[in-house]
């Protein structure tokens, strides 16, 4: 049996894949509901926050804004510099073990809700496919018929449309990477002015454009490695959308004795955007986007019959047993996941508005003047500000038992707003009062910022036998 013009989904392949490894293609039906309502209006929202987030000043900053000229990440109120990169291992590790987590209690909720591909597919690029060319049997009518002016017409527009929205998404993306002001002015210059930024926004708009008018939901099935975790991730107590078999079963029409619920209209098939049958069980397909849901509820309304054949349930709970949502795996993935939110909050608030290196200058390890008996080491101090304020501070030296001198020290030093002063540092001993390397500590403080960083670095000598 045929329904809808496409061939009837199996478990032994690919939906999207005939049997000579052509492509399906899949139009998916549109489908109104309490769920598809939800779902929209938290696709906007995040559209909006998408949009919105390089424009949304926080301390004077960006929310998100990843400032390559001068690798300054900005992210909802915290500034980070080069030199704290190491902090993008918590970021990543903690974003990827929290979805694990939401998929081992939700399934795939993100995929369906909050994924960027899904977000844009489901309720902008298949709108504007709607509003363009209609449902979906027209849009398969018209894609199956032959090419006429009506057809060309449809088709411009709606790949134009396409088009002009890959360009915007591809500003927005590059508005996380340079302020919006100096966005504008590029985007008011010829393209050569910038063909650097203009070849990095064509690049990413081809892709999304490719991405929305043809690949759709290929992505989601062979590039994104997400489905494939789905399956070690999710046991049977995991909440997931799935088909009642034990109400649905034996299907029929309605008014066949001794039939289930589910009369086998193939509505919940029509409206799914990867073309699976959510009745054959559990797929790597399936991203529980709940179109299936509404559906079918709409059909069961119609009917007089009860909602939920398909539904939000675990395997154990369409199965009519108990789900259990505490169990030793989400306990063991809670405890690991508070660990590394707490290792991640002390790693992020524990840095330093301020940072500071000390290094020895370029040339030799010292220099000996012989005519007043001094011994020379001269190092390079580095002053890094990270908020969005000047910060003065004062630079000072010491060491213990060494009567040394310092030039350039013992004053104050004013950094501007996220930015570094480079201060050269000599430090000065009599050489009758050297008797091998010891350590010299380079500190700044700062009593109206409340903050005091030291570095060590070694003074050297001509009885040192060790070079640097």
């Amino acid at each position: 049996m045929k329904s809808f013009g496409i061939k009837r989904p199996n478990r032994d392949s690919v939906t999207t894949i005939n049997e000579d490894g052509s492509r399906q293609i899949v139009y998916p039906a549109d489908v109104s509901g309490r769920f598809t309502f939800w779902r929209r209006l938290v696709g906007y929202g995040l559209i909006i926050l998408y949009a919105a987030l390089p424009w949304i000043q926080i301390n004077g900053n960006p929310a998100v804004f990843l400032d390559l000229d001068t690798n300054h990440f900005h992210l909802f109120g915290l500034t980070f510099v080069g030199q704290d990169i190491w902090l993008g291992f918590f970021v990543v590790s903690g974003v990827a073990f929290s979805l694990y987590y939401v998929t081992a209690l939700l399934g795939r909720v993100w995929c369906g809700w909050g994924c960027p591909q899904t977000v844009f597919l489901d309720h902008v690029v298949r709108r504007i496919e709607r509003i363009v060319e209609g449902g979906a049997l027209e849009r398969k009518a018209l894609a199956q018929g032959p090419w006429t002016l009506r057809k060309m017409r449809l088709m411009m527009i709606k790949h134009s449309l396409f088009f002009i929205l890959s360009f915007v998404i591809a500003h927005l993306f590059l508005s996380y990477f340079i302020t919006p002001h100096k966005l504008y002015l590029m985007m008011i210059s010829l393209p050569w002015e910038h063909w650097g930024y203009f070849l990095k926004v064509m690049f990413v708009t081809l892709v999304l454009y490719f991405n929305f008018a043809w690949f759709r939901e290929q992505f989601c099935i062979v590039l994104c490695p997400y489905g494939r975790f789905q399956s070690a991730l999710i046991d049977d107590h995991s909440v997931i959308i799935g088909y009642d078999e034990n109400r649905g079963e034996p299907r029929g029409k309605r008014g066949t004795e001794g039939a289930g619920d589910c009369v086998d209209c193939m509505r919940c098939v029509q409206v799914c955007p990867t073309g699976i049958d959510i009745r054959q069980g559990l797929q790597i397909e399936c991203i529980g986007c709940s179109n299936c849901i509404d559906a079918c509820d709409e059909v069961m309304t119609k009917l007089d019959r009860l909602k939920g054949l398909i539904r939000y349930d675990s395997l154990q709970g369409l199965k009519g047993l108990e789900t259990k949502f505490i169990c030793p795996r989400l306990i063991l993935y809670t405890f690991f996941l508070l660990i590394g939110i707490g290792v991640m909050s002390w790693a992020i608030f524990g840095i330093r508005p301020v940072t500071m290196s000390a290094l020895r200058m370029v040339g030799a390890p010292y220099y000996l003047d012989s005519e007043k008996g001094m011994i020379r080491n001269q190092y390079l101090v580095r002053i890094l500000n990270k908020k969005n304020i000047a910060v003065k501070c004062m630079l000072e030296i010491e060491s213990h038992d060494h009567p040394i001198i310092g030039n350039g020290v013992h004053e104050e030093i004013e950094i501007p707003a996220l930015g570094e002063v480079m201060r050269p540092v000599v430090v000065t001993l009599p050489q009758s009062a050297f008797k091998g390397r010891f350590h010299v500590k380079i500190e700044i403080e700062s009593e109206v910022n409340r903050f005091s960083i030291s570095k060590t670095v070694p003074f050297l000598g001509p009885s040192d036998k060790e070079d640097e």
